[in-house]
């Protein structure tokens, strides 16, 4: 049962440059909480779609023509169903831990942006909302969590 609008979903992406392989000791605890976190946002209320390969996580899919950067895509059916998951749930230990895992970026590796109900975006739609937020900062077309924008109408 959708708790929002239901003309809209949330979609959001990140991104990041993993400090080693995949297969490294050094990414091992990143690895291994790729399923139990991706099944935690499955099952979390609110949840829609994410991006998946056959694997089931979306580690074989990349971004921006880079063989080194990851890309996570999720849609979910409000800003605050997103919130959360990502800040009220075991997702939030593994994200303090990024930095163990993955490269410091020097751009913008999140954004936010609403979709049309039942939308699945493309890499390119978010890589494109990953620059314009950079180019133009937080605005109705892509957004923050610390600069969030309602659904369109």
């Amino acid at each position: 049962m959708r708790v929002s609008d239901d003309t809209f979903d949330l979609a959001q992406v990140n991104i990041g440059v993993l400090r080693a392989p995949r297969d490294s000791p050094l990414i091992a605890d990143f690895v291994a909480n790729l399923e139990p976190i991706n099944a935690l946002a499955d099952a979390s209320p609110g949840f829609v779609w994410r991006l998946q390969g056959e694997g089931g996580d979306a580690t074989s899919f990349r971004a921006f023509d880079s063989d080194t950067i990851l890309i996570n895509m999720s849609t979910w059916e409000s800003l605050e169903a997103l919130q959360a998951f990502v800040y009220r749930t075991a997702h939030t230990g593994v994200m303090r831990r990024r930095r163990e895992w993955f490269e410091p970026m020097a751009d913008l590796y999140m954004a936010l942006w609403w979709v049309s109900a039942g939308h699945r975006p493309e890499i390119a739609e978010a890589e494109e909302k990953l620059q314009l937020l950079q180019r133009v900062g937080p605005s109705a077309d892509a957004f923050t969590f610390r600069q969030p924008f309602p659904p369109p109408g």
